[in-house]
């Protein structure tokens, strides 16, 4: 009796080996292999420098070997019930189909599209992980949120606002965007444009008026050399800073004076993959990211997207976007 071959189905995906550029091709179909892994037919997925920097290989958390995979780390879609959820892809998700972890997922409500479900929550994690789970947030903590002019930066005033803060000052170099974030909710814009002598005189009056509780760092490199300085005490009793890294869009690697650290309260630390507490990453999907859902519901929240078609996902992964704008793949 001659042997049954049993012919795998594919669907069509964002393909790409690492360090190379996704294509739009045929991969095969995924299996769940337990109960805790659920198939979802997506619906939209974004295009985060996460994302990128996974696909490029530059990112910590990519893997180095150089099979085929599929790009996309979290979407939007359905479940094989008809249920629209968010989920963490256990797969790629830039893709017609792709496995979720099932306590990695959060019910999308009436009121909120597949597009905007797609590119909040990474902004929130971003964002919101930084803010309330590494900063602590609290309502009257004055925030500054250097480098606040993309997507996650914009996402972080707003919430910030929510959160209850007295003060939220932004800098960044894209003036436009800076005048957006004045109608988010952010009190001053500061242009990093200028010279270092005005940036860092602006900050140290504003820093004397209102203490700065919190930093949200999203550039990391000189523009934090330069936070940092404001920060440099006389040997008297200091405000306490929680300054929280969560880029690195100015540089990987910055100069820090033993100085600053010994003479002022300053606590530092990062917020992404692999910092976050056990409990504290769960409570994104069962607090944070269905707090914020809900807040776009009702129109307290806004993120501004750009859509481009899975086909078409070659061209528009290398597309220049413009700042504050989180691309979204339609699948």
């Amino acid at each position: 009796m001659l042997p049954i071959f049993v012919k795998k189905k594919k669907m069509k995906a964002a393909t790409y080996i690492t360090g190379e550029a996704p294509k739009y091709g045929d991969f095969a179909d995924p299996i769940a292999e337990n109960d805790d892994q659920l198939l979802i037919t997506v619906k939209a997925a974004a295009v985060k420098n996460l994302d990128k920097g996974r696909v490029s290989g530059q990112h910590y958390s990519s893997g180095g070997d150089k099979q085929s995979k599929v790009a996309g780390i979290d979407g939007v879609g359905q479940l094989v019930d008809g249920t629209r959820v968010y989920g963490m892809g256990i797969t790629g998700m830039i893709a017609e189909k792709a496995l979720i972890d099932k306590n990695k997922m959060v019910k999308v409500p009436n009121g909120v599209d597949d597009v905007t479900a797609a590119a909040l929550p990474n902004a929130v994690m971003g964002a919101g992980a930084a803010l309330r789970y590494r900063a602590n947030i609290k309502a009257g903590d004055v925030v500054l949120i250097n480098g606040a002019t993309g997507v996650t930066g914009m996402m972080a005033v707003q919430l910030a606002k929510h959160f209850g803060t007295k003060k939220v000052i932004v800098t960044g170099r894209n003036e436009a965007s800076l005048a957006k974030l004045l109608t988010l909710g952010a009190d001053e814009a500061i242009s990093l444009k200028q010279d270092d002598e005005i940036i860092v005189k602006r900050l140290k009056e504003i820093n004397s008026e209102t203490p700065f509780d919190i930093v949200i760092d999203y550039l990391w490199g000189h523009p934090a050399e330069l936070v940092l300085s404001v920060f440099q005490g006389d040997g008297g009793i200091t405000h306490k800073v929680k300054y929280v890294t969560v880029g690195g869009m100015a540089g990987d690697k910055i100069q820090l004076s033993s100085g600053i650290l010994r003479s002022v309260d300053l606590e530092i630390s990062g917020s992404g993959l692999g910092s976050l507490p056990h409990e504290a990453f769960q409570k994104l999907f069962t607090e944070l990211i269905p707090e914020v859902f809900t807040l776009a519901a009702e129109g307290k929240i806004k993120i501004d997207t750009v859509t481009a078609n899975l086909k078409d996902v070659e061209t528009a992964w290398n597309r220049e976007i413009e700042g504050g704008k989180r691309l979204v793949i339609v699948i």
